[in-house]
């Protein structure tokens, strides 16, 4: 048997196991040792215990218990909630403004927590039951929580980012800092859309009447943005240490998480249940993904070692006559296929080891092909039938929010992270100039 049947063979074995319901390392995995044994015999055996000690080895990681910590630590402590409220005081005389402020909120929930999943938890238990309360129209917000939510994964500090790093061998830094102008770029055409959107309709996002606007003095309106404040200070501490040069990477993780627990103490909410909540949760979503990574590393091992990556490169460029564009936009393409069936880290370890030796070998910045990947990853989430997002929301929204109306509300949002994609694979330069300018110091 050839090796490009034998590659074929185990990328359909890992898929069949996929549909089965099973997990994603346990699959992965399984199928990257019994080829590795298959192939090599006992040797094969000492890939999965290389690819342990070389997850062991990399010091970046320990950044990923660190932030999912400090995002817990936020979302559990309430901090969210001040926060929408300032911004529902703020934002409220504005046509649509309540959906706008929940973007803001979105924004600055991924600024300090990286997982789409704690984003769209704190838009649909805080920000959802009052924008339905408020009249605001049951289909656009829905759309407007799935969309802010997803920012998180593009907004360091991304999590995903920090797995595509790990597999992809490029500097985690310089993949967040890459995600920073396409992440906030994306939050502006949001905001754009609900703000000409409600103004043409507004019916859609009806402002805060003139009676509760009274209600509410400057004073008070001035004492509400001291809720900002505690993001500010944890966000300074984190990323403009890191930015000054002050802190290394996984320092600047360690300062995230040690000032999202002082923040939480100085407001009185640090009690033993929340700090139990948050250790339980940061220890199940890390051990959750270095699992992953493990798989991931594994398998792409065994792809090296059958020269898969060379097969499908040759495939490409010289069965196929494509160009190295062409074969990019297949790739996204492949991405969106996949990720109406599979969640983000399913996608990136099933295909990290075919797609980035690939997109190097056609001379395409990695770090750039990250923020490409992620923002793929977005709109996987948002696309019917099985979005991960779209059932996140179904199990999180209210009764009178049916299936039909959350994929009717991703439509224009969809649409938008598609233009958000084009403009940053037409202009690299939005995803690159931050972290060469930085690095450059």
């Amino acid at each position: 048997m050839d090796y490009e049947l034998i590659a074929l063979l185990m990328f359909s074995s890992m898929m069949l196991l996929l549909l089965t319901g099973k997990r994603v390392f346990g699959a992965i995995g399984f199928v990257a040792v019994v080829a590795a044994l298959l192939l090599w015999g006992d040797g094969g055996s000492e890939m999965a215990f290389s690819a342990a000690m070389k997850l062991m080895k990399w010091y970046p990681l320990l950044t990923l218990p660190l932030f999912v910590f400090m995002g817990y630590m936020l979302s559990e402590s309430g901090l969210a909630e001040d926060l929408y409220k300032m911004f529902h005081v703020w934002m409220g005389p504005l046509n649509g403004g309540l959906a706008v402020g929940t973007i803001g909120l979105m924004v600055a929930i991924s600024a300090m927590n990286g997982l789409s999943v704690a984003g769209m938890a704190i838009g649909a238990s805080i920000a959802l039951p009052e924008l339905l309360r408020r009249g605001y129209d049951k289909i656009m917000v829905t759309g407007v929580i799935q969309a802010g939510s997803s920012l998180g994964i593009l907004i360091p500090p991304s999590v995903v980012l920090v797995l595509y790093g790990m597999i992809a061998r490029q500097p985690v830094g310089q993949l967040w800092l890459a995600g920073v102008f396409p992440g906030l770029l994306m939050a502006g055409l949001f905001v754009l859309y609900i703000i000409i959107r409600c103004r043409l309709q507004p019916e859609l996002g009806p402002a805060l009447s003139e009676e509760e606007r009274e209600q509410i003095s400057w004073k008070e309106k001035l004492l509400l943005l001291k809720a900002g404040i505690a993001p500010l200070f944890i966000f300074f501490c984190m990323t403009g240490l890191f930015l000054m040069g002050i802190t290394s990477l996984v320092e600047s993780s360690a300062v995230g998480a040690a000032a999202a627990t002082f923040t939480a103490l100085v407001k009185g909410r640090l009690t033993r249940s929340v700090m139990e909540e948050t250790l339980r949760k940061t220890l199940g979503i890390s051990c959750m993904f270095m699992w992953i990574i493990l798989a991931a590393l594994c398998f792409g091992a065994v792809f090296d070692g059958l020269g898969a990556v060379k097969a499908i490169e040759a495939f490409f460029l010289e069965s196929l006559g494509l160009g190295p564009w062409q074969v990019l936009i297949l790739m996204q393409l492949s991405f969106i296929l996949m990720g109406m069936f599979l969640d983000d880290t399913a996608m990136l370890v099933i295909v990290a080891p075919l797609y980035i030796p690939l997109v190097g070998a056609l001379g395409f910045d990695l770090v750039w092909y990250g923020v490409l990947y992620t923002i793929t990853c977005q709109i996987a989430y948002m696309t019917p039938p099985f979005g991960y997002n779209l059932f996140l929301m179904r199990a999180m929204a209210p009764p009178e929010v049916s299936l039909r109306d959350i994929y009717v509300s991703v439509t224009p949002f969809v649409l938008i992270m598609v233009l958000a994609l084009v403009l940053v694979m037409v202009f690299p330069q939005i995803a690159l100039w931050l972290p060469q300018w930085h690095y450059a110091r």
